[in-house]
Parts: C-alpha cells; structure tokens; sequence
C-alpha cells in the first residue's frame, strides 16, 4: 500500500469511528431520514460542515482557537442551551403525539427550511463537532507530515459516506414506524440525546 493511500485509509477509520458516535447531529440525521424530510440538504449541510472544519484543523486552526477558551465556551452555552430546546420539543412529542410520522409533499416542502437552520446550529453550535474535527482530527493529521491534507481527506470521506449511509438508509426504517408508539419511541432516544448533550454542554461537564 503507498504512503498516500495509506495515510487516506487512516483518516477514513479515524475520521469514522469519531462521526459514528451517537450524538445531537446524528440523531437529527436520522430523524429527518426516517421521515424524508429535506434528507439531502442535511446530509450536505453535515459533510460540507464537516469537511470545511476538518480542513481548518489539518490547516492548524485548533492551535489558534485554544488561545481563546471563552469563546468555546460561549459556544457551548448557545448551543447547549439550543439542544436543551429541541430535546424539549422532542419530549413534547413523546407525551402528545400526532405530529410525529411521515409529511405530505407540500408540508415537507414547507419545513424543509426550518430543517437546514436546524442542522446548522446542531452543527455550528456544538463544541464537540470541533473537538472532534479541528483539534483531535487536525492533531492526527499533523503527524502525517506532508500527507496530512491526504489524511485530511480520507476523514472527509468518511464524513460524507457516513451522513449518507444514515440519512438515506434511514428511510429503510419507516415500515417499522408505521404505528405511533414507535415514533414516540424514536422521540424519546432523540429527546434524551438532546437533553443529556445540552446539560453537559450548559455545565461544562
């Protein structure tokens, strides 16, 4: 195997087994797959963001962004409070269900907006995103020498199959959410994700 190759190949399994982590943007991910709700856009908002921010941590970014720990504080306040609101949302369903399931053309079309600037700030918001991509990624890849926008690369890669994997199989689950209760399943595993993120975000635990 040639050194670049290899080094791709090592930042597709790292880049991997950090995005496949159950977390806020994932599981939002797989609610919008389930429900074919503007799963294309997400699934591009998710590895153009992350692909974006990985480039930044093999550019050396994280270096910088240390020196300012208040800001990455501030951001885990917004968007720990942010997920603390959606997980809410999420329970709310779970006690009163009747919006849960699968929408109409048009009313997916409607909320397909309300679905991108959701993504954003599960993305944008969550310090985590760039614990894993900026520092810890950037970090990886640094030791890869001049490979590392080849390492860089292989991480990306990873991102992208990824969100796709999961936003389009997702779909595969929507015979078995036929009956409310398992959205109301599906809304309690999102709005426990949700909650227990934000706290952890809004502590700083």
């Amino acid at each position: 195997m040639s050194s670049s190759l290899a080094a791709a190949a090592a930042g597709f399994g790292s880049g991997l087994s950090l995005i496949v982590a159950i977390g806020a943007q994932n599981a939002f991910v797989l609610r919008q797959g389930v429900r074919r709700d503007a799963v294309l856009a997400v699934v591009g908002i998710c590895a153009l963001s992350d692909a974006v921010l990985i480039s930044l941590g093999v550019g050396g970014v994280g270096a910088v962004v240390v020196a300012w720990p208040g800001a990455v504080r501030a951001v885990g306040l917004i968007g720990g409070a942010f997920l603390l609101c959606y997980g809410a949302l999420a329970a709310r369903r779970v006690l009163r269900p009747g919006t849960a399931g699968l929408r109409t053309e048009g009313e997916a079309a409607g909320s397909r907006r309300r679905a991108v600037l959701t993504c954003l700030a599960l993305t944008w918001l969550n310090p985590h995103v760039y614990l894993d991509t900026v520092f810890l990624l950037g970090s990886l890849a640094a030791d890869r020498g001049d490979l590392r926008w080849t390492f860089g690369l292989g991480a990306a890669l990873a991102s992208l199959c990824w969100f796709t994997a999961l936003g389009f199989g997702a779909r595969l689950l929507g015979r078995y959410l036929g009956r409310p209760a398992a959205w109301r399943v599906l809304d309690g595993l999102v709005a426990l994700t949700m909650i227990g993120l934000g706290l952890m975000l809004v502590t700083g635990a």
